[in-house]
């Protein structure tokens, strides 16, 4: 395993506050989160983020419109068709993850990474998409960094990856990792590196210090540090993206 399942910590965190921009619509049956960049309805180049165990929320919408504020079309889908984790079993520390998980396996999840993909580059007409995987999501990020599918992977503190997933990527790949973390942990990171060396892909790997999992979308925002380390995150992200799309 190159990341640990999801724990705890996962389902841990603190609500963002903040008027979403994008609107949800339902494609194919999922109920997707889709924000367009300034004056273009008709952008080349696309985000598809894959979210946390919560889904479509507050924090990964404002995520989203600050993606669609740099240019690009933010496509965000529902990964649980309704179920994810609520944000008050987050905030009162009672998500049932064991209960949860078995639910939302690679067999129900694959298919609507694999819609949103195509309706991104078919109906929308997109020619270069990225994917966004935060913790639940950064799986999906490897999974489906493929020719056609994902043309490059940015992923925040991973969980639930194997190694066969890790190594099996076809684009670049950049993550970050947080210093406190029992999913994706100091010992699986180096394990990480050793794997995308050899995958011979272009990659990268940021660490941050003071913070645990979740803090790239779960961030304490009344930290300074916390909030400091959560908004480069997302320069990585940007910047990532600009390079190879």
């Amino acid at each position: 395993m190159a990341s640990n399942p999801p724990g705890a910590c996962c389902a841990s965190g603190f609500r963002h506050e903040g008027n979403p921009v994008g609107e949800i619509k339902n494609v194919n049956g999922t109920d997707t989160y889709i924000v367009y960049p300034k004056d273009n309805k008709s952008p080349e180049k696309a985000i598809i983020i894959l979210s946390d165990i919560f889904g479509i929320y507050v924090n990964a919408q404002l995520l989203a419109d600050e993606f669609a504020e740099n240019g690009y079309l933010a496509v965000l889908p529902d990964l649980f068709r309704g179920d994810a984790i609520k944000l008050s079993d987050m905030e009162s520390g009672r998500a049932n993850l064991p209960e949860w998980l078995p639910k939302h396996q690679t067999p129900v999840v694959d298919p609507i990474v694999e819609a949103t993909i195509k309706y991104v580059r078919g109906d929308l007409g997109v020619k270069r998409v990225a994917g966004v995987g935060y913790c639940f999501g950064g799986k999906y990020v490897c999974r489906f960094l493929k020719p056609g599918k994902l043309d490059v992977g940015y992923t925040a503190h991973p969980s639930f990856v194997t190694e066969e997933e890790l190594a099996a990527i076809a684009g670049p790949l950049s993550i970050c990792a947080s210093e406190i973390d029992q999913i994706f942990t100091t010992e699986l990171r180096h394990k990480s590196e050793e794997i995308l060396i050899k995958t011979g892909q272009n990659w990268q790997i940021n660490l941050y210090s003071g913070v645990t999992h979740g803090f790239a979308v779960r961030a304490d925002l009344s930290n300074k540090h916390h909030k400091f380390a959560k908004e480069q995150t997302f320069c990585q992200a940007v910047n990532w993206f600009n390079q190879y799309l």
